[in-house]
């Protein structure tokens, strides 16, 4: 009998109450699934406690190539800020919270893990191997699978009125293409075979369909955010905190890094970047999403792949205005306060580790230390949180690949 048989059957838990967390579990709703969603406290109070009473609407433009829209609003099995309640009796999990968030859930998840459940990571960042190392110390012996992808299947934005979040989600736009893959990679095959139970993954499947990294180290280097965001918001800052000041009139929110921010010069430092995180995957002997230099000479970089496939080029001579400001609006936004020391530091960590330079990456740590006022080489993610500090490059491969920690011999 097939793992999947009755998968359709039982609902779906989702651990995450911001913008991509509520909007993967509406869409798994809309896509026919039945939801479970948690927060945990202190956020649960202002994140979830309202969808009990109204739902999740899903709406935006949702651009994509093949013209995939769903939009509606959706009510759910379970709403609650107990991990455990969540995910029991649940085979697919979902777990769509920022990175340094990851440990919060984790802690509790491990305790109520069951055998049989497929957890997915969106984005990954590094917490696949956040959370074998969390079992490993927990002596949690549970065969579940675990995998994480890329990016998220779309660009959210929570829909606020005066400072005060609505229960409206806007799509800007629908992945037609995600990268995946699974910790140990012996489990790919099944991790990327149940993304077609979920609601969530719909545009992916129906689109392009999803690739399979040939391991989560791949899915690392292969997250375009650091790319994309770092360069973009240190680089040009002076726009965006100018924007509402001395351009674009009184509308702050009306800013966006891809319409006011990128242009050559900063595509030229996208591309550097990228070519350093290549450097990386070929000395590790890891894989990695390859692009080629014309589509960082886009509006919308590399990104426009992920929904409007490779030919998407939105040349910087001709004018290009988002529906609706993406931002970021201020430094301390997580386009760099996640994406500088969790994905910019690891790539600084594994650069030391492997004998690559990373000059260009480095230089995005330094000047977001400078400007946000945090040493982010001090407090940046490391080997070791992910626990390969000690691996040499065969025992890595050998762990990513087939699960075996030599330190604990087991995944």
């Amino acid at each position: 009998m097939s793992i999947f048989s009755t998968i359709k059957e039982l609902p779906v838990a989702v651990l995450g109450g911001g913008a991509v967390g509520k909007s993967v579990a509406a869409d798994c709703v809309l896509g026919g699934n039945r939801v479970h969603i948690c927060d945990v406290e202190p956020f649960f109070s202002t994140s979830l406690a309202p969808v009990q009473r109204s739902g999740i609407t899903l709406g935006g433009i949702q651009k994509n190539k093949y013209g995939f829209k769903r939009s509606g609003t959706a009510r759910f099995d379970l709403v609650t800020s107990d991990v455990a309640e969540c995910v029991k009796g649940c085979r697919l999990i979902i777990v769509a919270v920022p990175s340094i968030a990851h440990d919060a859930f984790f802690e509790k998840l491990v305790p109520a893990l069951e055998d049989g459940m497929i957890i997915h990571i969106i984005p990954d960042n590094y917490g696949s191997l956040r959370l074998r190392k969390r079992m490993r110390e927990a002596g949690c012996r549970k065969q579940v699978i675990i995998g994480g992808w890329s990016s998220a299947p779309y660009g959210a934005r929570l829909v606020t009125e005066g400072g005060v979040p609505t229960s409206e989600i806007g799509l800007i736009y629908r992945a037609i293409t995600l990268r995946g893959a699974a910790l140990p990679a012996t489990d790919q095959e099944l991790f990327l075979e149940s993304a077609s139970y979920l609601g969530c993954f719909d545009s992916v499947t129906r689109g392009d369909g999803p690739t399979g990294g040939d391991t989560v180290l791949d899915i690392g280097f292969s997250n375009v955010n650091p790319v994309l965001h770092c360069p973009g918001t240190l680089l040009g800052v002076g726009v965006m905190e100018n924007w509402g000041v001395i351009f674009g009139g009184n509308d702050r929110k009306s800013y966006s890094i891809y319409s006011h921010a990128y242009c050559r010069s900063i595509a030229e430092v996208q591309y550097a970047f990228y070519l350093e995180e290549v450097a990386l995957a070929e000395a590790i002997g890891v894989g990695i999403q390859r692009y080629p230099k014309q589509n960082f000479l886009s509006r919308t970089s590399i990104l426009g792949p992920e929904y409007m496939g490779e030919d998407c080029i939105i040349p910087f001579d001709e004018p290009y205005h988002t529906a609706e400001g993406t931002g970021p609006f201020d430094i301390h936004d997580r386009y760099i306060t996640e994406d500088v020391p969790v994905g910019c530091h690891i790539y600084h960590e594994l650069g030391r580790q492997y004998g690559v330079t990373t000059k260009v990456i480095d230089s995005m740590i330094t000047l977001a230390s400078v400007m946000t006022g945090r040493d982010f080489f001090a407090t940046g993610m490391t080997l070791e949180d992910l626990d390969i500090d000690r691996l040499d490059g065969t025992q890595l491969l050998e762990y990513l690949n087939r699960g075996v920690h030599p330190d604990r011999n087991e995944t």
